[in-house]
């Protein structure tokens, strides 16, 4: 069996700070690595290695410090990795993204499962693993919080918020992954070290028959103007009286400010 895992480098979110009065991000000089859901997903293609005889393939994007950061992926347990560093492909939105993992699982070959995680750790936007199985043309199960491997098919608990749905799919699939699946382990020294002997492959887009205008910013349909909250004033209203009574003053204030049907 052969899993393929899709990965994103991200800047550590934790250590963003805010600029001035501009309220703008400052990202330059962050550190990068990938996001937790990201984790759980290579997590559960080493656990299923472990009890099967899989390989697992890390596909991941970046920056050209993605080289470093891949290091931790083969540490975990990845026996190879593809990494997508050149420039064309970056500032992509997630059809891009989408089209760009496509063409290098392509490339890969012949691939039974595809593990994301259920939306990368910066934009959230949950759009990439439904799109990516769509292009490859494979049944994908979303928000998977337990996943069980049977006789060519999978059997996966998809969690709904309101209630849990046991679902089956013939392989080849995709999933994507929630972070209940399980606990990302952490890889000993001994791991981080041999991880540097494993093959890496990095491609460009004509190594995985994109044309750079095809790819990143270049091709993204959705331009982000801002990704900062709404700026709101609070209005420091009193509320005096009895229990009762300030009760329906607030409740007449939330409906006309139109919080409250």
């Amino acid at each position: 069996m052969h899993i393929v895992v899709c990965m994103k480098q991200v800047v550590d979110l934790r250590q963003i700070r805010i600029k001035g009065q501009t309220r703008e991000p400052v990202l330059e000089g962050l550190p990068l690595l990938f996001g937790d859901f990201d984790k759980n997903a290579l997590e559960e293609a080493v656990r299923i290695k472990e009890r099967t005889e899989a390989r697992v393939t890390v596909v991941a994007a970046g920056s050209p410090k993605l080289r470093d950061a891949i290091k931790e992926a083969l540490a975990m347990g990845a026996d190879e990795a593809v990494i997508l560093t050149d420039p064309a492909f970056q500032g992509s939105d997630a059809m891009g993204s989408a089209r760009t993992l496509a063409a290098a699982i392509r490339k890969i070959g012949a691939v039974d499962l595809i593990i994301t995680g259920e939306g990368s750790a910066d934009e959230y936007s949950g759009q990439v693993p439904s799109r990516l199985a769509e292009l490859l043309g494979l049944p994908q199960i979303t928000y998977v919080r337990q996943l069980e491997l049977l006789d060519g098919r999978l059997r996966a608990v998809r969690d709904l918020e309101d209630c849990l749905l046991v679902v089956e799919a013939e392989l080849p699939a995709l999933v994507s992954v929630a972070g209940e699946l399980n606990q990302p382990r952490l890889p000993p020294l001994s791991a981080i070290l041999r991880s540097g002997r494993k093959p890496l492959r990095q491609w460009t887009p004509a190594e995985i028959g994109l044309e750079e205008a095809s790819v990143g910013a270049a091709a993204s349909a959705v331009e982000v103007l801002s990704n900062l909250a709404p700026q709101q004033q609070r209005k420091g209203v009193v509320y005096e009286g009895p229990v009762d009574d300030v009760v329906v003053k607030l409740l007449d204030d939330l409906i006309r400010e139109g919080m409250v049907a």
